[in-house]
């Protein structure tokens, strides 16, 4: 039976958020359960490209996204892959009518990781447009089920939230990213010279994305309003902790959020939504 393969494929795409993201598998399973699934598609999908160009060292990662791209496409056309990760991608694809060039940017981004160590202010800007700003756009194309309305209304504070999201990503794996993987993606930016005046211009920055992005969280559809706020001030809260913390810190250790906060957060950003005052 077809259908009992479509489940398989789509809990692989599951147990790879849960696997690799406590927070965003949490987030997920607070949006109605008709989007739940879809969403862990398209997480498992680009948890598995980034993997590609960020831990496949030993490997020719070049020629592993290629193959990972081409079957993308293939799997989409086919509406089928043998590969569970891309066939559960593509039944969200289809569904939803996630546009390709969407995903065509993405891949760009994914294939920037492989050669570029520094960014220009275009190239970080097309770099986060093509790994954070479709990942929320296709999110939105779900959340929407169909409302072209609402999406072209929605798309700008999409954009600002999974901008926000990997501008925070980028601080918090500032260590990983620099010393592990020679990469600096904010432009003009020495981290061997990383000044407080340096980290508070990023911050200015990431504020600002957070204000727009809010304003659009809370004209959601009430299915997927939830879910994301709490994805929201998770990120929020992440990002404050960072505030906190000296430039020659986040040098020295990655910030986290420990488990008890992030329950916290649940449980606060739950009153408040019951209350209707998000």
């Amino acid at each position: 039976m077809i259908d009992l393969f479509h489940e398989l494929s789509q809990q692989c795409s599951k147990a790879t958020t849960e696997m690799y993201s406590t927070s965003f598998s949490s987030a997920i399973k607070l949006l109605h359960p008709n989007l739940r699934t879809p969403v862990f598609n398209i997480y498992g999908f680009v948890r598995f490209a980034d993997e590609i160009v960020d831990t496949f060292h030993q490997h020719d990662k070049a020629m592993l996204l290629d193959e990972f791209k081409d079957e993308t496409y293939l799997a989409i056309k086919r509406k089928i892959s043998l590969n569970p990760i891309l066939h559960s991608f593509q039944i969200t694809v289809n569904k939803y009518g996630i546009p390709h060039h969407l995903i065509d940017a993405f891949f760009t981004s994914m294939e920037m990781d492989l050669s570029k160590a520094s960014y220009d202010c275009d190239g970080y800007k097309a770099y986060i447009y093509g790994s954070a700003e479709v990942v929320g756009l296709m999110c939105l194309y779900i959340f929407c089920e169909g409302d072209v309305v609402m999406y072209e209304k929605l798309k700008p504070s999409a954009q600002l939230l999974g901008a926000a999201f990997q501008k925070v990503n980028f601080l918090r794996d500032v260590k990983a990213d620099y010393e592990g993987l020679s990469r600096t993606y904010f432009p003009g930016v020495d981290f061997n010279n990383f000044t407080p005046s340096m980290k508070r211009q990023i911050e200015r920055e990431i504020e600002e994305d957070f204000a727009g992005a809010y304003e659009g969280i809370v004209q959601l559809p009430i299915k997927a309003r939830f879910g994301v706020y709490v994805a929201y001030k998770y990120y929020l809260s992440l990002f404050k902790k960072i505030k906190k913390t000296a430039p020659h810190h986040i040098l020295e250790q990655r910030i986290r959020i420990p488990d008890y906060g992030k329950v916290l957060i649940v449980a606060k950003a739950g009153v408040r939504n019951q209350f209707n005052i998000l």
